[in-house]
């Protein structure tokens, strides 16, 4: 019995659906939902100002007085993503409004955001925040970089180990609350791993497709370009520029992603070399359509089921990158990172195992979670791996 082609599942939805027909890759967007939960309401989940206070017959949000630009930003864009996400357009269109609310977001947020220069952590346990009718404190009342001076802190200090203060994952050597640094952290690993990968996308999308539509000399020049790119170890491109030039962390996303295109370069030609034959590439080019419209709009949409593996093991690769460049002690210095605590574990004279186990786990379970979400793409795409496990 043969379905029926108005019920028909389109392409999109079928490789959807079998990448999620596994159990483990349902793990893997579960935990990076969780991330991104993490790293967008991480003011809201890890901070000691109160969320709200009750006090003189007033209701304040004294959090939402010592919001960064930074934060501001990011809720704005998921919100933003959020809207998009109910609108019925197209994906084009989308991304352009995407792109544009985040130019707005950002000239908003600089323009109305204006947190105080210095915070003074100890001023919210004074009698002004605590001598109140009522308040609401974060789940975790300790901000990321609250070294809580004033209680007399010793550093380092093991889960559960100190009455009258519960820090489920221990302290690090300055006394910060170490889930509340992991949970702040979450923003630098999502970010360089969605935005370098972002960079490396762009750049081999239109490379690749250039080589893979016209072949030939431009196939023959661009593939030369892809084998020198390929050379650079970007690992010490990093250590080069950050002893030269400082700590920079938009200047590592944009060195990871100008670094790795060539593999997404690679699989775009592929694609655009079996597709510049087909019917409706000729038509298009009869027609007489602009280039990029051929390109982008009828040929990248047909040969961007390759990509989708590519772009996950990338994310992947560029967190290890700055984990790695965290660890070695040149990742940025005033926001805090899974390979930052990771270094401050092996520097300290004694093995403090919460500073290694967490932190640790937290880049290994990120990595594992894209390895699998790539993988599952991969047989969701693989029409052989799709007609066994549909057979099974």
């Amino acid at each position: 019995m043969t379905k029926d082609p108005a019920n028909r599942e389109s392409f999109g939805a079928s490789i959807w659906r079998k990448t999620l027909a596994g159990v483990g890759v349902k793990f893997a967007f579960a935990w990076v939902g969780l991330l991104v939960f993490g790293a967008v309401f991480a003011p809201f989940l890890a901070n000691s100002a109160p969320l709200l206070m009750y006090k003189n017959a007033a209701i304040s949000a004294p959090v939402l007085q010592y919001l960064s630009v930074e934060d501001a930003w990011v809720l704005a864009m998921f919100f933003i993503v959020c809207l998009l996400q109910r609108l019925r357009l197209s994906t084009g269109k989308r991304i352009l409004l995407f792109l544009l609310g985040g130019v707005v977001a950002a000239l908003l947020a600089n323009l109305f955001v204006k947190p105080p220069v210095l915070v003074i952590y100890d001023d919210f346990r004074t009698a002004a925040y605590t001598d109140v009718d009522w308040r609401i404190m974060p789940p975790i009342p300790y901000a990321p970089t609250d070294y809580l001076r004033d209680l007399g802190s010793k550093g380092l200090e093991a889960p559960f180990e100190t009455k009258g203060r519960v820090h489920l994952l221990g302290t690090e050597e300055n006394g910060a609350d170490v889930l509340s640094r992991m949970i702040h952290a979450c923003r630098i690993s999502l970010s360089i791993g969605f935005i370098a990968s972002g960079i490396a996308l762009l750049i081999g999308v239109v490379v690749g497709g250039l080589m893979g539509y016209f072949s030939g000399i431009v196939d023959m020049l661009g593939m030369r370009l892809v084998e020198i790119f390929e050379d650079i170890p970007t690992l010490f491109l990093l250590l080069t520029f950050v002893a030269f030039f400082g700590r920079n962390l938009y200047m590592m996303m944009v060195i990871i992603g100008v670094t790795s295109w060539s593999g997404y370069a690679r699989y775009v030609r592929t694609e655009f070399l079996k597709l510049r034959k087909q019917d409706y590439v000729q038509a298009a080019v009869a027609g007489g359509l602009p280039l990029s419209s051929i390109l982008f709009r009828h040929m990248l949409p047909n040969g961007v089921a390759p990509l989708l593996v590519a772009v996950s093991f990338g994310v992947a690769s560029a967190i290890l990158s700055e984990a790695t460049l965290s660890f070695l002690g040149l990742g940025v210095v005033d926001a805090p990172s899974w390979g930052q605590m990771l270094d401050q574990a092996v520097k300290s004279s004694t093995f403090n195992w919460w500073m290694a186990v967490f932190p640790g786990g937290a880049i290994f379970m990120t990595v594992f979670a894209y390895n699998l979400i790539g993988e599952a793409f991969r047989d969701a795409i693989d029409p052989k791996l799709s007609r066994l496990s549909e057979e099974s």
